[in-house]
């Protein structure tokens, strides 16, 4: 197959969807959906853009939940698209047709529910719920448009029916569906196709520091 040379205005070849809850300055919550996140170990990279009002929060208040939607969520993720916390609307928002919406969980019809380590709540409906604090910031980019947030994990809540059964800290990918965007458009993944051999390595040989430093914060708060 031959390759062709292209220039797409975007690289989202495919990321898992997070709804990131914050707390605006009046206390009230606030939940974006994002894609671009990865993690390494217990630390978690968010790239967003600096005028965001997630961003302006997280600069703020350190703290936020990332909620993991799976593809059975898709329809309350979506009611989230073109929404924006930050009144006025930046100019380059409002040029893309976004609007300010007060009441995130309301418009997603979504339940928040109170995080254990930190002020934003947790989505109740999103199997995964990771409560994080804001470890560095560093711009992307020209200009300063967009930051990148490495964030530090401090619990990690599951729905029981994503584990592996017998185990107490072990998520089976086979019961869990993650919801992707791939070129702004949502998708749930398909089965299997392989066998890993990555997967020969015991999971607990991956555990590092941020674990028992999570424990000791927690027994210390």
């Amino acid at each position: 197959m031959t390759h062709t040379r292209i220039e797409p205005g975007i690289l989202y070849f495919g990321t898992p969807v997070v709804l990131i809850s914050t707390r605006n300055e009046d206390g009230s919550p606030n939940l974006a959906p994002m894609s671009s996140a990865f993690w390494l170990g217990w630390r978690g990279v968010l790239g967003l853009g600096a005028r965001s009002k997630t961003s302006q929060n997280l600069l703020r208040t350190g703290e936020c939940v990332l909620n993991l939607p799976s593809d059975a969520l898709a329809s309350q993720v979506d009611r989230l698209a073109l929404t924006t916390g930050s009144n006025p609307v930046p100019a380059r928002k409002a040029e893309r047709g976004y609007r300010h919406e007060g009441d995130k969980f309301g418009r997603a019809r979504l339940t928040p529910v109170a995080a254990e380590a930190v002020s934003p709540p947790r989505v109740a409906e999103c199997p995964v719920n990771l409560e994080a604090v804001l470890e560095a910031v560093h711009p992307i980019g020209e200009g300063g448009a967009t930051l990148t947030f490495e964030v530090r994990i401090l619990r990690v809540h599951v729905h029981e029916d994503i584990r592996v059964p017998g185990t107490a800290d072990r998520i089976d990918p086979d019961r869990w569906r993650p919801l992707i965007m791939s070129f702004q458009h949502l998708y749930g993944l398909g089965p299997r196709v392989h066998s890993s051999t990555l997967a020969q390595i015991p999971e607990r040989l991956y555990r590092g520091p941020d674990i028992e430093r999570a424990r000791e914060e927690a027994r210390v708060g």
